[in-house]
């Protein structure tokens, strides 16, 4: 999945969704906390191709969307939502493609601004940067060419505590940013930044209320934190050759960042620094078993403010969860599978 896998819904629940090679599924609690729902399939019966893509609005919900097959050689974006985690989430509907016809352009992006509306990004058949943003009252508005080139690999859109909508882009040799200037706009390219980006590897947060954060790997191994309008910041070595994730969280009263990333080792690592404060610097520490070379985390916030921490592979469906003790620092319960 591209975005946050792990998320928490409008009545407390969390839940997960699973790609497989040609549908959607998702698993979710039953009560907060409590046991796990066998996975059940999302959107209907369309089959899906490429990497999904999840995000997350302030009302909960959650904005769906994948590539599917329409005629040969030839495929679609569609967008789904969910609002409730037990609840049935709305059949796939077609938004089109950015180039309006052709195949796969690249794994596409969702962010969701403080209308809840879903802006949803992709690759177009020039390297540059398409996007489809729904109406207010419902439809979607025409594809926009956002412009830039030689855009490489995961997007990372990201909406900051401002609501307006960023995206981030790596591309060869650097990593192009667009921002909204005002809420319901066109973002626009502010800034390119040269940087020595690993493709795939870029995770954006919202850090502050004028900020957001991007994290990503650069060609020496380092994990990197930039923030548009000031130098990058090599944070630590990365633990491992996947992408990290991150979440915001409350650490003995302090607003923190916590990185979580599958170690070279198998293991989940993580990390935590003041919000912001990178040059307070952080360390990672190891937790749980080994895991299988597919196996990805995520992290979210409970209903209770407790940091949960999850890794699912899909060779397997293995899902394993943890949270933080109510106790002083970063300790985490038992990894247990459900």
């Amino acid at each position: 999945m591209n975005g946050d896998w792990l998320i928490r819904g409008r009545d407390g629940r969390l839940s997960v969704y699973l790609p497989t090679d040609d549908a959607l599924l998702c698993r979710a609690e039953r009560t907060p906390g409590g046991a796990w729902t066998p996975a059940r399939k999302v959107g209907g019966e369309q089959k899906l191709k490429s990497i999904p893509a999840v995000g997350r609005g302030d009302d909960c919900y959650a904005h769906l969307v994948s590539w599917r097959p329409t005629v040969a050689d030839e495929a679609g974006l569609v967008h789904s939502t969910h609002f409730r985690p037990r609840l049935a989430a709305l059949d796939w509907a077609s938004i089109g493609h950015p180039d309006k016809k052709g195949s796969v352009t690249g794994p596409p992006a969702v962010a969701v601004d403080a209308q809840g509306r879903a802006h949803v990004f992709v690759r177009n058949k020039g390297g540059g940067l398409s996007m489809a943003a729904q109406r207010e009252k419902g439809g979607w508005e025409p594809w926009r060419d956002l412009k830039g080139r030689d855009v490489q690999g995961e997007l990372a859109a990201v909406t900051g505590e401002s609501g307006r909508v960023e995206v981030y882009a790596a591309v060869a040799g650097g990593i192009l940013h667009w921002r909204q200037e005002e809420p319901g706009g066109q973002p626009t390219l502010e800034e390119a930044m040269e940087a020595p980006v690993r493709p795939d590897s870029l995770y954006a947060l919202a850090t502050s209320p004028d900020a957001t954060t991007l994290f990503y790997t650069d060609d020496s191994g380092d994990l990197c934190a930039w923030r548009p309008g000031a130098k990058p910041v090599a944070l630590l070595a990365s633990a491992g050759p996947g992408p990290v994730c991150a979440v915001r969280c409350e650490l003995d009263g302090h607003d923190c960042t916590l990185l979580a990333q599958r170690s070279s080792s198998g293991r989940v690592a993580f990390a935590a620094y003041p919000t912001e404060q990178e040059s307070a610097g952080a360390w990672w520490t190891e937790s749980g078993p080994r895991l299988p070379v597919d196996a990805g985390v995520s992290l979210a916030v409970d209903e209770q403010g407790r940091v949960v921490a999850a890794t699912l592979s899909p060779s397997t469906g293995q899902l394993l969860l943890t949270r933080r003790k109510d106790e002083p620092g970063l300790a985490l319960e038992a990894w247990r599978e459900v």
